[in-house]
């Protein structure tokens, strides 16, 4: 069997229009693009899906169209469409309304768009790829899932709403970007990566932070495990405003972000190297 990838622009998007909102919530993951990398259109509507502890068929609750499954596009989704995007290694999905659960988990490559609001662990374990949310984000985005070491591993994330509880918890690496406002416990237990917030942190930020580097507009008050860093470091910040403009698209209004920085380093009650960037 061949390991060649379907080659995008065949024809129209594979699109999957949801009849009605489901019972159950439904494991979407055998419908992304690198899933479907040996299955023709035609093959869709007979792949079956995990819904509660039954199994259904796309047909039964999708009406399906196109025929490029390299593109593919959920219409009418809902927060009960779980796993949306997860473990996508390539091509390009467009979510057109919210999703469950798990939304691009274990992406390893490719380009996933929630035109809507996500639920929890979205990114989840995430190493390579691009998702771009246009809603907000529920908890523990880009978190490691129980049981798991560490949470996101790489990647890019854009969310232009607001984030839930625990952005980045334990993350390894990649980048989180946020147009609004975290909840509590931001890159709480955090490894290494980069999560750039342009409104409001809430409470507890950077708790148990190893490393890593977090910039937020205003934070209420930070753990007193912070101390005062010193200088920002001027050369990662002229990286990254670089990489932003650059990248342009939904990263690039991050980039005013870099110019006028205070710097704070913990947690040190963890022996922490983390930093905090505020923007003043």
């Amino acid at each position: 069997m061949s390991n060649a990838r379907p080659t995008e622009g065949a024809g129209e998007p594979l699109t999957l229009a949801l009849q009605r909102v489901p019972r159950e919530r439904v494991d979407m993951s055998p419908v992304t693009p690198s899933a479907l990398a040996h299955a023709s259109a035609r093959d869709v509507p007979g792949i079956e899906l995990r819904a509660g502890n039954r199994r259904v068929r796309v047909g039964e609750i999708f009406d399906v169209s196109g025929e490029d499954t390299a593109h593919v596009a959920i219409r009418n989704s809902c927060d009960r469409l779980d796993r949306l995007g997860a473990g996508m290694r390539f091509g390009r999905m467009a979510i057109h309304g919210d999703t469950g659960t798990h939304a691009g988990a274990a992406m390893a490559g490719g380009v996933l768009e929630i035109h809507g609001n996500a639920g929890a662990f979205a990114a989840s374990g995430m190493a390579e790829g691009f998702m771009h949310l246009s809603g907000n984000a529920g908890d523990f985005l880009g978190a490691a899932i129980a049981g798991d070491a560490a949470g996101m591993r790489g990647g890019t994330v854009v969310v232009d709403g607001s984030a839930g509880d625990r952005v980045g918890d334990r993350m390894r690496r990649g980048m989180v970007l946020i147009g609004g406002d975290v909840a509590d416990c931001c890159a709480a237990r955090m490894i290494a990566g980069t999560i750039v917030v342009r409104g409001r942190a809430g409470r507890r930020t950077g708790v148990a932070m190893r490393r890593g580097t977090l910039l937020v507009t205003r934070v209420p008050a930070l753990p007193a495990t912070f101390a005062d860093g010193g200088p920002p470091p001027r050369t990662f910040l002229r990286l990254l405003q670089r990489h932003l403009r650059n990248a342009g698209g939904p990263l690039a209004p991050f980039a005013q972000m870099t110019d006028d920085i205070r710097r704070f380093v913990g947690d040190r009650a963890y022996g922490g190297l983390g930093e905090i960037l505020v923007a003043q």
